[in-house]
Parts: C-alpha cells; structure tokens; sequence
C-alpha cells in the first residue's frame, strides 16, 4: 500500500456572522480525509459545498477551528515560522482556478517560474533556474519553452495560463498539488489537455493531486478516488469506479444523474426539490435531508456518521448505508 502522504483529523472550519454573538457558517465539519503518495484524488461537490475552503486549510491560507492536518505524519499547525510555512507550501502547492487572475499581467512567465524558484529553491543559481522553468514547461506541454517564457499572459490562452501554474507548482519539487476548478473556466474542448497533465504528473513525476471539481464525470476520467461533500460534510467516498457505478448517497445519486445522457428519454429529470443547503448554524441531522427524497423523521435527529459499504467505500446515510438498515426498520415499526 502506498504511504499516506497528507491526513486531515476532525478538521473544522467555522466564519462568524455578524461580530462575536452573531451566528456562525458551518464550511467544513469533522472532516476526515487522507491522500497518499502517486494518487489523484477527486474532491466532488456543487458550489457551497465547502470545497475550496479544504483547499484552503490544506495550504495553510485559513487556520482550522478545529481538528488537525498532518503531512508525513507531523502536525501542520505546528508550523508557525515564515520559513516552515513557505517549505510546507512549497511541497503543498496550490492551482488556482482563475488562469486570467492567477497569473501578474505586469510580469513574463519566465520571471513568474524563475521567482518562485528563487524563493523556493534557493540551492539554484541563475542558470539553473533557467534550465529548470524550461523543463517545466515542456513537462506539462509549453513548447518550445524558451518562447514561452518571454511571453506576458494576455498572450497566451485560458489553457496555456493554466498549464503555467501547473508548471510553477511542478517547479518547487511538490509532493502534492492542490488544484481547485483548474479546468472550470476553461472550454470543453481543451478541459481534457489539462487532465491528462496531472494523469501525467502522477504517473511520471509522482507527485499526488487533490483535484477539486464539480464535474462528476471529470472525476472519473482522472482520478483514482473520489470524496463527495455537501454543505461542509464528506457523505461518501471510495474508490471512483466503485462510487460512480454504486453509489449509495443521495447526494452523488443526484450528482451522477445530472450529467448529460444523449441516451435518456426526454422529461427525466433528476429528484431533487432544489432547496439550497443549510450551513448557518445548522444543527443536528443530515444537511441533505432538505433535498432528499428518501428522507426519514431520524435524518433530522441525527448527524449520520460515514459507515463501511465495502472496502474502502464508505457513506454517510440514516437510510442507504448498510448499518443504517435495522434503524430506519426500528422507527418505521414504531
């Protein structure tokens, strides 16, 4: 098994709303998650979900309300130095998911990648530097590099603009990188060079990647697990084929009925009532339970926990998941 390179415990993250007695929005709740080495792990869910925030407390940019990440094993937030924290992020980089804000109009993409090596990699002199933006580039597909680097962004492409910050990642030596929506501003025809670049950077650099996304079926396409999130809690997760092709959540029923089929009859639409999710001090019980239509009087009683549907596929339903049974059979006799 490969190890485990990046774990998050019990990981919360809660914003105040309006001052010190005002409520509180709940973005991510005990979440539990772990990435190993050489893995694309998908993290799938609409927006609200609470998706970016985990991006986020990955990378250090918020500081968890509760809970702990670890990365080979040590706690994060032991990391309080300019200097740990700018080593952390540099072997836990993150892709932004605008490529036209991303990047500084004012700078060329070589003095973009040969910066962050100055600041990251500072074992490299000029030269190397040089060398080492070039290789990049031709990595995740820039070519020629040389003409590349002289290049502003406003002339290059939505895609090109991301594959730069791909390439300014790669260049710190990352052990995983963190890329939220990197293909959801993109058009569809081009979404598909972007994916095969993080396959390739898997495969052949070994570097892991927490993909973010809303695309279920982009999901599929590159990545080796998925995690489904709504409102703030992980309700299912497990290997992507396993997932897509049983899923036992609601939630990722709804997700995976919502993509396209040229196939289905006309009129089929997915069962969903489409009331938004409830994250501003939520209480107990399933978050979904307002849209779902399985939905029984112990969804809102409870807070379901992630129970064991086969090995290494868990969900989080009072109704679906299998230790979930003799529950709702107790209420329903009742």
């Amino acid at each position: 098994m490969p190890d485990v390179l990046l774990e998050a415990k019990g990981l919360t993250r809660h914003f105040r709303i309006g001052g010190l007695r005002g409520r509180s929005l709940h973005a991510v709740d005990d979440l539990d998650m772990a990435i190993s080495d050489r893995e694309v792990v998908a993290l799938v869910g609409e927006s609200g979900s609470g998706k970016s925030t985990v991006a986020r407390l990955l990378t250090m940019v918020y500081r968890p309300t509760k809970g702990e990440i670890f990365f080979r094993g040590k706690p994060v937030s032991q990391l309080r130095r300019r200097r740990d924290l700018l080593a952390y992020r540099g072997q836990v980089p993150m892709v932004f998911q605008d490529p036209f804000s991303s990047l500084n109009p004012a700078h060329t993409v070589g003095y973009v990648l040969t910066r962050g090596l100055k600041l990251h990699r500072r074992e490299l002199g000029r030269r190397e530097r040089q060398a080492e933006a070039e290789r990049v580039l031709e990595t995740v597909g820039l070519v020629p590099p040389a003409q590349v680097m002289s290049k502003y962004p406003y002339e290059l492409s939505g895609g090109q603009r991301q594959r730069v910050g791909f390439a300014q990642a790669l260049s710190y030596r990352p052990k995983l990188i963190i890329a939220d929506e990197p293909v959801s501003m993109l058009d569809v025809s081009i979404r598909i060079g972007l994916l095969n670049v993080m396959a390739r950077l898997r495969d052949e650099e070994m570097v892991s990647v927490l993909y973010i996304t809303h695309d279920i079926a982009s999901a599929r396409y590159v990545s080796d697990r998925v995690l489904v999130m709504y409102a703030g809690h992980l309700v299912e997760y497990g290997p992507v084929e396993e997932v897509l092709q049983e899923p036992v959540h609601p939630y990722t029923q709804l997700l995976l009925s919502a993509v396209p089929d040229p196939r289905a009859p006309l009129g089929v639409t997915p069962p969903d009532v489409g009331e938004p999710p409830r994250v501003v001090d939520p209480g107990e019980g399933c978050r979904f339970r307002w849209r779902c239509p399985l939905a029984a009087q112990v969804c809102s009683q409870a807070t379901p926990r992630l129970e064991l549907v086969s090995p290494g596929h868990r969900a989080a339903c009072h109704v679906n998941a299998p230790a979930s049974t003799s529950t709702i059979a107790t209420e329903v006799g009742s």
